[in-house]
């Protein structure tokens, strides 16, 4: 209840949280009919939770093609691009506010027989109806850190609100000890599932003629998700090199794009690009959705952003086609980075000569460092295979 009060008051001034208001108003008219059918549920915060679900709804969606698939999102970022991804959902719709009226109202209507948490976001009033209701409840690719509340001395309410989960298939050996140390053994490490799916897009990719004439043989920077702080930190350094950079923005309204441009003067727009004389630019901004998964094919080097928020995007897209990655500071919340980091292929920076370093050591040893990160995703996949593997064999504990 409180969330929707915050949300309402914040969409007087934030186009997001409007996005977000007005997509939950008549909300039951989104509660299509699916009597007689078995819906499979699984619910993702944003798009980047989607994409970590996306191997699993998709493969369990072909084994089992009888079942109706249900998405509910948190986020407007994943309704607003959900239809971006080669997906096998049935129906997508905003999840309802976690209140006792909402949630009955949600769950009596489609009557779950299996949901899916991906990663986290546990909203207890939605859960434990689901739970009443019958349903085999899941979290996938589950994080779970020491400064999650159910690890605190004051988290016995919320530990106790963990046990509708019939199994936690976690990340990473933390996470198990974590959830073992407050008496929860029905867990198992499967791993990252976004490892399987950046396999899967990368057999998938698309040629971009625009993008390969602005290369031209040159080393090639991809700069993806990047925010204003990132922007700031590459700036001075892409003015002193040579080489080419490719900027795509996470925010690509007209006001991010021009102060872009601004610090940039002689960059060129990727949707203004003509074939014949892109190549003559140093720097390429992509100011469209939808080209950065597979623009990563043809660089070298990668910058992703988010790392100066504690919010960074997905260092996986081009670590599956060998791109060392350089990102800022603010990586605690995601293991991979570290992970890159203690392999080598990774470089966490926080300033314009930092980043210029690491460059210079990624380009000295780059056809080592590239080969070990790519065999690294290669031997992290697989994830989406043990789960539905676990799922065949896994006795039901009510």
């Amino acid at each position: 209840l409180f969330i929707g009060l915050f949300m309402r008051l914040a969409s007087l001034f934030n186009p997001k949280a409007k996005l977000w208001v007005d997509g939950r108003k008549e909300l039951s008219t989104q509660f299509i009919d699916t009597k007689r059918k078995e819906v499979i549920w699984f619910h993702c915060a944003s798009l980047g939770e989607f994409d970590q679900g996306l191997p699993l709804l998709n493969k369990f969606k072909k084994e089992n093609s009888n079942y109706f698939i249900l998405v509910t999102f948190f986020s407007p970022s994943g309704m607003n691009f959900h239809h971006k991804r080669k997906h096998s959902a049935d129906h997508v719709m905003y999840l309802p506010l976690d209140t006792p009226k909402q949630t009955k109202a949600f769950i009596q209507h489609f009557q779950p027989k299996k949901v899916f948490f991906i990663k986290y976001e546990f909203w207890f009033n939605i859960l434990q109806e689901a739970k009443k209701s019958g349903a085999e409840i899941y979290n996938v690719s589950g994080i779970f850190r020491e400064d999650h509340r159910f690890f605190k001395w004051y988290g016995s309410f919320f530990k106790k609100r963990l046990n509708v989960f019939n199994w936690f298939f976690v990340q990473n050996k933390k996470s198990k000890e974590l959830l073992n140390s407050i008496g929860y053994s029905n867990v198992s490490i499967s791993g990252d599932a976004r490892f399987d799916r950046v396999i899967e897009n990368k057999k998938h990719v698309t040629k971009n003629e625009i993008i390969k004439s602005f290369k031209n043989d040159e080393t090639l920077l991809i700069a993806g998700s990047t925010w204003l702080e990132d922007e700031n930190l590459i700036s001075p350094w892409i003015k002193e090199q040579k080489g080419k950079v490719l900027i795509a923005p996470h925010n690509i309204d007209a006001s991010h794009i021009k102060q872009i441009q601004d610090i940039l003067p002689e960059s060129t727009l990727y949707s203004e690009a003509e074939l014949e004389t892109v190549n003559l630019s140093k720097v390429l901004i992509l100011d469209t959705m939808g080209q950065l998964a597979n623009a990563y094919s043809y660089g070298n080097i990668s910058y992703i952003g988010g790392g100066f928020s504690g919010n960074l995007h997905n260092i996986l897209e081009p670590a599956v086609f060998g791109l060392p990655v350089i990102f800022g500071p603010k990586h605690h919340r995601f293991p991979e980075a570290q992970q890159f980091i203690d392999h080598g292929f990774g470089f966490s920076v926080n300033s314009t000569s930092e980043f210029s370093k690491a460059y210079s050591e990624i380009k000295s040893n780059y056809d080592s460092i590239s080969a070990k990160e790519k065999s690294f995703v290669t031997e992290n996949a697989g994830a989406t295979d043990e789960i539905l593997a676990f799922l065949r064999l896994l006795p039901i504990k009510n």
